[in-house]
């Protein structure tokens, strides 16, 4: 491995910080995970992680998992990116953002996508999904909310933020939730359409896989 290495799965939640890391500039590599194959649970991934989740990023001998860790992390070690605020109540802006996202948003769609995790009953499977998917909706609302008045989610600056609510319009258009983004939550949608013609978030989308927002 380099100094840095970010292992990822497509789609998954690392696109934020497969996308920071790009926004950045410096160099990393990646190590790619297919989920479905069970690849985060093999005994060589869970010696980096072993709660057998992406992202993980490796650096000089040091692991740190979690989103929002590694956002602030990457964009702390690398203020000329300008992705965080200089001062400190643009930074607790963005660390609310990143909180919310991460214990409201993420945690909703697993319902969804894994109702196992909350249930040992598989009859109880599809009232889970349901609830999940409600809550899922009610927080893209506020989300468009937020957004509403265009621009970035902290207003005109470009932050590690915005690559993180890029995941979850990702998710709420995708095969899981299927939400008709432009229709339902047109500025959010504009949101992503900027973000898309960021080279940057080509270059990611590229590698993983992923339609571009449009």
């Amino acid at each position: 491995m380099t100094a840095r290495t970010l292992y990822y799965a497509p789609g998954a939640c690392s696109l934020a910080s497969h996308i920071v890391l790009e926004e950045i500039g410096a160099p990393y590599e990646t190590i790619r995970l297919d989920l479905a194959k069970g690849d985060q649970r093999a005994p060589e991934y869970l010696a980096i992680n072993e709660r057998g989740r992406v992202p993980a990023l490796y650096e000089e001998g040091w692991v740190l998992t979690e989103n929002a860790a590694i956002l602030r992390h990457l964009a702390r070690s690398h203020p000329e990116a300008g992705l965080l605020p200089e001062d400190l109540r643009g930074q607790a802006e963005a660390d609310e953002w990143m909180a919310w996202l991460s214990t409201g948003h993420h945690i909703a769609y697993a319902h969804v996508r894994r109702p196992e995790r909350y249930s040992a009953d598989e009859a109880a499977f599809p009232e889970i999904r349901a609830k999940g998917a409600d809550t899922f909706g009610d927080l893209c609302t506020m989300t468009e909310v937020r957004l509403s008045n265009g621009g970035w989610a902290l207003g005109e600056r470009y932050s590690v933020v915005d690559a993180y609510l890029l995941v979850f319009w990702v998710w709420a258009r995708g095969p899981t939730i299927v939400f008709d983004m432009p229709a339902l939550f047109p500025a959010w949608t504009a949101h992503a359409r900027r973000m898309a013609e960021r080279p940057a978030v080509r270059a990611v989308f590229a590698r993983e896989g992923l339609a571009l927002p449009a």
